[in-house]
């Protein structure tokens, strides 16, 4: 997902809290067919309401995606309806309001705790100086049951390449960083194509930190260059020693198809790659099919992409 930096504020004011709706929309949802009796596993699945915005050249402000589920009863519904075993829940964001998505790390600890090994969570963080509080409160949440990653994103601001980072940004990355290590948690990275969340400033990253720091790439890269990018230098970073996650999440088909191919050819990083459907911005339909629908690949590694890496990453604590 992404937005336009359209307004810039630092809080997260009173009449965007006032935009939420007093009766949520979120409905309860039926069982559909889908999952044709696979174990599946999501890794990135928003949780909380996000205020309507004014979005890109929008005079007026909207909500473009549902609210995701803000109860246990309606996330373990939307789990069922789409027969998801097990999830991993993140704070839903979206708008160019820094304090938006900390908002929701107190939601994903709550869910975390009701959600018995159902549901693990990752916490946001960020690496602009200007949220150092918000990040350090966020940090002092680790430990708390079934936490298991920590989540950032550059849309909001910031870049991803530790080369262009100020002194003060770079004690920022490197506090959140310290954080993760010392509970060896993987960090949930957004990616998508130019600006401060480019898959080149990613391997920069990878370079200083990744053999070390659980880094995991959301989106693989992110759009077209991102994905060709990703593809030509996953080998390396896997055979490099760098601890290296993706999930298939926005992916375009090719590069699922490609990424699956090669798994089952060579087993490079068959054990690094997870599925993720980031309802609810995207739709557990497609991008379950994305995966399942990729023919000439082995069982074994589609079992692995649905749940058996993500029992390994996330939920087997």
């Amino acid at each position: 997902m992404s937005t336009m930096n359209k307004r810039e504020n630092a809080g997260f004011p009173s009449e965007i809290e006032a935009a939420l709706p007093d009766s949520r929309v979120y409905q309860m949802q039926k069982p559909s067919p889908m999952g044709i009796g696979r174990r599946v596993f999501s890794i990135h699945n928003h949780v909380g309401d996000l205020a309507p915005w004014p979005y890109y050249e929008s005079e007026e402000a909207f909500s473009p995606a549902d609210p995701g589920p803000s109860t246990t009863e309606e996330l373990r519904s939307s789990m069922q309806a789409r027969g998801i075993e097990k999830t991993l829940i993140i704070p839903n964001y979206g708008i160019p309001v820094q304090a938006q998505p900390f908002s929701h790390n107190e939601l994903v600890v709550k869910l975390c705790g009701e959600g018995g090994d159902k549901v693990a969570g990752a916490l946001w963080v960020s690496g602009l100086p200007q949220n150092r509080e918000l990040t350090e409160s966020a940090l002092q949440l680790l430990g708390k049951p079934n936490i298991r990653a920590l989540k950032m994103s550059y849309i909001l601001g910031g870049t991803a390449d530790p080369n262009k980072w100020d002194e003060q940004t770079l004690r920022q990355h490197e506090m959140i960083f310290r954080a993760a290590v010392e509970y060896d948690i993987p960090i949930q990275f957004h990616t998508s194509p130019g600006g401060g969340s480019d898959i080149t400033g990613f391997f920069e990253m990878i370079k200083r930190y990744g053999k070390e720091l659980k880094v995991h790439l959301v989106h693989m890269g992110g759009g077209t260059s991102g994905h060709i990018r990703l593809l030509s230098q996953w080998k390396d970073m896997v055979e490099g020693g760098y601890r290296v996650y993706l999930d298939t999440s926005w992916a375009i088909g090719f590069a699922v198809r490609k990424l699956l191919q090669e798994l089952d050819r060579t087993g490079i990083g068959a054990d690094r790659v997870m599925f993720g459907c980031d309802e609810p911005w995207s739709d557990f339909e497609s991008e379950f099919w994305k995966v399942q629908g990729v023919k000439g690949v082995s069982d074994e590694i589609k079992e692995r992409i649905f749940w058996g890496n993500a029992e390994e990453v996330y939920f087997k604590k």
